[in-house]
């Protein structure tokens, strides 16, 4: 089972892929898809090219997304709604599963406190996949790992039926 995850955005985009196996976890890759474009459709654009060949190269079995919350700048939302918006049609096109989920629900799920902040979402990632402790990366890729993460704590049971 494979497991990508992606952090939405406009300017980075986080994404991980997760190796789930009874016998446990292997972090597979973890990084951003290239943005560079200026030009809202034009990053669009990137970003489905990006998740397609995330897709096309790994075959991911689903995809842990992060589900919007609202926010004071409006913006902002509208942007990463836009993102989300490429992502799922990409994934959606490609066949993959979709799992949705707040950052509270990751947060909770990866420490056990919804109210944890990024440091300690990281610690625990790194506690949980070694492989990670030498990651020097954005938060953006942590928190692509850790949707990853919660996709198998909340579905590990049916995905080894």
């Amino acid at each position: 089972m494979i497991i990508l995850g992606i952090d939405p955005g406009t300017v980075r985009v986080g994404y991980a892929l997760l190796k789930a196996e009874k016998s446990g976890l292997t972090l597979l890759k973890a990084d951003l898809i290239p943005i560079t474009s200026k030009k809202g459709i034009l990053r669009l654009e990137e970003i489905h090219k990006g998740v397609l060949n995330l897709i096309k190269t790994w075959r991911p079995d689903c995809l842990a997304l992060e589900r919007l919350f609202f926010s004071k700048n409006q913006k902002t939302v509208m942007s990463v709604a836009e993102a989300r918006g490429a992502i799922l049609l990409t994934t959606s096109l490609a066949g993959v599963k979709v799992f949705e989920y707040t950052p509270l629900e990751v947060k909770k799920s990866v420490t056990g406190n919804g109210r944890a902040d990024k440091l300690q979402v990281q610690k625990i990632v790194k506690l949980t996949l070694p492989a990670t402790a030498k990651l020097d990366a954005q938060d953006d890729v942590f928190d692509a790992i850790a949707l990853a993460l919660t996709c198998y704590y909340n579905n590990r049971l049916t995905f080894f039926d």
